[in-house]
């Protein structure tokens, strides 16, 4: 009885003392792009850039990650604000989940985005985190990567060599690792304005509202009348990063949507994904359910969504 007591009483300390306290740090507010970078560069690899704070705090508590500093970039304006830009919109990287359900802008020229925002995961979670937030971690089973994948989104990114843009396509290198380097900052995203003759449509497959899904899956079509002429698909939750479906692509463009050309696609998801098995999802059940997925998503474009 003793020893158990003393087990349990050791076993809860050094969960307390190691999982849910992180480690000392120091902390500096910035204003401005020059002023976080600068702070990053002095740090070195010993620093964090924080905003929502919804992946890195229990990170930080599951002293998963340990910096000696945490730059806050939510004050930094030109990270904010969302706006038209020639063809494209421009999405601070600040901008939080839920104002892409509530933001104008969103529904009407990037509607994708603004179909796959509720599903990411609680309210709680989309009053704090950060659109740039969640294409910097590039969590293979996030909405919000996956989907400016489907859009041909271009990532803004600021370091101290200066700006560059990095398409989507690029962007996501393999799980949990981007096109990002060290210091550098996700300023904004940037979305092609959708178009009169596009269709998009959105959804996934979870046990429960909110719990990272079994799989989902995002696509952005461009007509000529019935025609496809053109279009994305990108699923999350089937590999180590966001993947787009190409031949399952290849198997629509130049036709229209028919049962013929929609289980040729379904079929072509054996050339596209090979989802990692699990305990509780075996990759031929996660296959299955791309499948059953994209055959419900080209119905629905097939109807004018």
């Amino acid at each position: 009885m003793v020893t158990n007591l003393a087990s349990r009483l050791m076993s809860r300390w050094i969960f307390e003392e190691t999982a849910v306290k992180a480690r000392a740090f120091s902390y500096f507010r910035a204003t401005t792009i020059d002023q976080a970078l600068d702070a990053h560069a002095r740090a070195g690899d010993d620093a964090r850039f924080i905003a929502g704070g919804q992946s890195l705090v229990p990170a930080l508590s599951l002293r998963l990650q340990a910096p000696r500093l945490l730059i806050d970039i939510t004050h930094i304006e030109e990270l904010r604000g969302v706006r038209r830009e020639g063809s494209h919109l421009r999405i601070g990287a600040l901008t939080r989940h839920c104002e892409m359900l509530s933001e104008p802008l969103v529904a009407e020229f990037a509607p994708l985005l603004h179909a796959a925002a509720p599903y990411v995961a609680h309210p709680a979670i989309r009053n704090r985190g950060t659109f740039g937030g969640s294409v910097a971690l590039a969590d293979p089973a996030s909405e919000f990567p996956a989907m400016t994948l489907a859009l041909d989104a271009e990532i803004e990114i600021a370091g101290s060599a200066g700006r560059r843009r990095v398409k989507a396509d690029d962007f996501f290198v393999d799980l949990f690792e981007t096109a990002l380097q060290p210091g550098e900052l996700i300023i904004a995203i940037h979305v092609p304005m959708f178009r009169a003759d596009q269709r998009f449509a959105f959804d996934e497959l979870a046990r429960r509202r909110g719990d990272y899904a079994l799989v989902g899956c995002g696509m952005l079509a461009t007509y000529a009348g019935e025609r496809i002429d053109d279009i994305r698909i990108s699923f999350f939750s089937v590999g180590n990063t966001p993947t787009r479906v190409k031949a399952a692509e290849a198997a629509l463009i130049g036709g229209s949507l028919d049962a013929v050309r929609i289980a040729a696609a379904q079929a072509a998801l054996e050339r596209d994904l090979a989802p990692p098995d699990s305990e509780d999802v075996p990759s031929a059940m996660r296959l299955h359910l791309a499948r059953v997925l994209l055959g419900r998503l080209l119905g629905r474009l097939g109807e004018g969504a």
